[in-house]
């Protein structure tokens, strides 16, 4: 059983990562249907927190049942981190998780996110006074090192679980890869087989199939998974690797009226948080991901996309439905 602090996960849970503009509860919503373990929300700024930014308190909602859920949270800043911490224990996540793994520019060059892998004393300082400011667990997300000649992952790894975190998840990959090339997971085995860890390490990047999941739980011995891209468009993917890793059967791919159905409760639960106007234009982005593999999906993917109004995407999902329902659909 994998614990982190009091929090029970299962033999071998399977995360949500959080991704950016991605998170949302929405689609935190077909994810938890579809079978993750722990989700987590959109990065939160800790400077926009302060600031009250509407943006940032929005993302802080969460919904009884995605529980287990924990709010992660970003900045360069250990006083304002640790404010940002306090302010979203008010509003009882299972768990607080700090990002020091984003690579993209907007965060790293504010000296949050993966930036603090350069810093490794300030990084520790955060942790702990985070740590310290907290009744919930803290967890914490980060990457290899800052680019292949400062791979200090398992010292970091170390260092952290001695000031107090409960659970440690690596993405395979430098800062400077950002997303590119393939993940390497030997260093978080390295992190996994440390005789003094005892945390759960999870592990992060490049989990696109159940099989590919089995073949890294089995080579690496990581305590769980997380998973980004590869649920985007098909929150079934959770189900789909618990099956395998269960019974070593691949299960059938989801028929277009799953598809359509799934789609369709994201979007009205977009519509409902967001309202009509941003429900609808942050949709869009999902719908290439949800139908992909269709053979001439094309112009019904155009129509999506231009649609202004709940009842134009829904009237277009019911048409879809009714063209598309007779072909076979690829996994």
């Amino acid at each position: 059983m994998v614990k982190i602090g009091n929090l029970s996960l299962g033999d071998f849970p399977l995360l949500l990562a959080p991704m950016e503009d991605v998170s949302d509860p929405p689609f935190r919503a077909v994810c938890k249907a579809g079978g993750a373990d722990l989700m987590y929300t959109e990065f939160i700024s800790s400077e926009g927190l302060i600031r009250h930014a509407a943006k940032s308190r929005q993302k802080l909602d969460i919904f009884e049942y995605e529980r287990p859920i924990g709010i992660q949270l970003f900045g360069g800043d250990v006083g304002n981190m640790v404010t940002s911490a306090e302010i979203a224990t008010e509003v009882k996540p299972d768990l607080i998780d700090i990002n020091y793994g984003c690579p993209v520019k907007a965060v790293a060059c504010r000296g949050a996110g993966a930036a603090l892998l350069q810093d490794i004393p300030k990084m520790v300082k955060m942790t702990e006074s985070i740590v310290k400011c907290t009744h919930l667990p803290v967890t914490v997300k980060t990457r290899l090192g800052w680019d292949d000649k400062t791979k200090n992952i398992v010292e970091v790894a170390e260092r952290l679980q001695d000031i107090g975190i409960k659970a440690l998840t690596v993405h395979g990959r430098t800062r400077v890869q950002m997303y590119k090339g393939e993940a390497d997971w030997t260093l978080i085995a390295e992190i996994k087989n440390n005789p003094r860890m005892h945390i759960p390490i999870f592990g992060n990047g490049d989990i696109d199939s159940p099989q590919k999941a089995a073949d890294y739980k089995n080579r690496y011995g990581v305590d769980g998974i997380m998973i980004g891209r590869a649920s985007v468009g098909s929150p079934w993917v959770f189900r789909e690797i618990k099956h395998f890793l269960a019974t070593g059967e691949v299960l059938p791919g989801p028929d277009l009226p799953e598809r359509v159905r799934v789609c369709r409760e994201h979007f009205d639960f977009s519509v409902r948080w967001k309202g009509d106007r941003l429900g609808v234009f942050e949709m869009r982005r999902h719908y290439a991901n949800y139908f992909r593999s269709i053979p001439d999906f094309k112009p019904y993917r155009t129509k999506l996309v231009e649609a202004d109004t709940p009842a134009q995407v829904h009237a277009l999902l019911d048409e879809i439905t009714e063209v598309f329902s007779q072909q076979t659909v690829l996994a």
